[in-house]
């Protein structure tokens, strides 16, 4: 019988999380002990999708059932780990590809079921938010979080572990959705973020970009007419058959997709009198903006706390973190979990909730 929350101890003092994560195109595992990261593995399809420009979903999806099981169980096996010792089994259950998704929910389901273990389930945002936490064993809410991601652009007031308020969001696109899309226009190859990255380095911002409501707008981003000013600069220029420079545009572009971010950021965290400030998604692995938000934050008093570029792109350890926070909540999942490809942003975990009292099984 499944029974998982019997005798559960929601106060352990360090639980071991096993986190699973496969909403896009990596396939990731990882195991923690509280605060503190045991083991993190990842196999990524990205090689192969970079031969169509894209993610596609059909491959993606192949690629999680194929390498699920063992990438599982090499993060238990590094973190030197039985599976008796695994408190919970965290999995991202949204949002992301819808096939991608099935697979990490059925496996992370039968695995929980087989050792009769808590079964959690993760918003992706979340994981990005809770990525912090292990950078920092200390933090603790209230504080300022930068969300920055292919599918999420947002600055969020993080006011406890288990809520946060949108103080501002994209009113179109994702700022990594126009790094993506900005590099195609430039001939880049997938993943964007990276390669206009490097390709910014050997440029210089010298081409004029629009602010997006920089100043304005509250704490809101725009970037459908930033993406559509670098298209309009390199058609025309490809138009009247006149040279320009790569590099510069991407330079261009990154400062303009940047600055905004780091701007309203530190104004956000002034205006709600935080002393932290933290950054998640894909986009916060760019070296640009990780310098430009130290230097803003240092330069206001501000504390970053910055988790490594590895723990801002998808991985399983930011869900095994998200995966402690609920489980300190009593928050845990039954067998009719399901993925869902879209969750709103402030949508809380559909989850059955707290059974400190309650010791029926799921």
């Amino acid at each position: 019988m499944y029974e998982p929350l019997k005798g559960i101890d929601l106060n352990k003092a360090e639980p071991i999380i096993l986190g699973i994560e496969t909403s896009c195109d990596e396939t990731a595992a990882a195991v923690i002990r509280g605060r503190k990261i045991l083991s993190d593995e990842i196999a990524s399809s990205a090689d192969i999708q970079a031969l169509y420009g894209g993610v596609v979903p059909e491959i993606a999806s192949r690629a999680h059932t194929d390498a699920v099981a063992e990438v599982v169980q090499r993060a238990i096996k590094n973190a030197g780990i039985t599976h008796a010792d695994i408190d919970a089994v965290a999995v991202t259950y949204g949002a992301g590809l819808l096939g991608a998704l099935l697979v990490g929910v059925s496996f992370a389901k039968a695995f929980a079921y087989a050792l009769n273990k808590p079964l959690i389930a993760v918003n992706h945002i979340r994981g990005h938010l809770a990525a912090a936490y292990l950078d920092c064993q200390t933090l603790q809410p209230p504080f300022v979080t930068l969300l920055a991601s292919g599918g999420h652009t947002a600055v969020l007031y993080t006011k406890t572990q288990s809520e946060f308020e949108i103080l501002g969001a994209t009113l179109d696109d994702a700022a990594g959705e126009a790094f993506d899309k900005v590099a195609r226009v430039l001939g880049l190859k997938y993943p964007g973020g990276p390669n206009i990255e490097r390709c910014a380095k050997e440029g210089t911002a010298c081409v004029e970009m629009p602010k997006m409501l920089k100043g304005g707008g509250g704490y809101n981003f725009s970037y459908s007419g930033l993406k559509t000013a670098v298209i309009n600069y390199c058609h025309t220029k490809e138009q009247k058959g006149e040279e320009y420079s790569k590099a510069d545009v991407a330079a261009s572009f990154q400062h303009a997709a940047v600055d905004v971010l780091v701007e309203k950021t530190v104004a956000a965290a002034l205006e709600k009198g935080v002393t932290f400030v933290t950054a998640g998604g894909g986009v916060a692995a760019n070296t640009y903006l990780r310098e430009s938000l130290k230097a803003a934050c240092d330069k206001n008093g501000l504390q970053l706390v910055l988790p490594e570029k590895r723990y801002c792109t998808d991985n399983a350890a930011m869900i095994a973190s998200e995966g402690l926070v609920q489980y300190r909540l009593g928050n845990f999942a039954d067998m009719t979990l399901n993925a869902k490809a879209s969750i709103p942003l402030a949508a809380t975990l559909e989850t059955v909730q707290s059974r400190r009292a309650n010791s029926e099984g799921v």
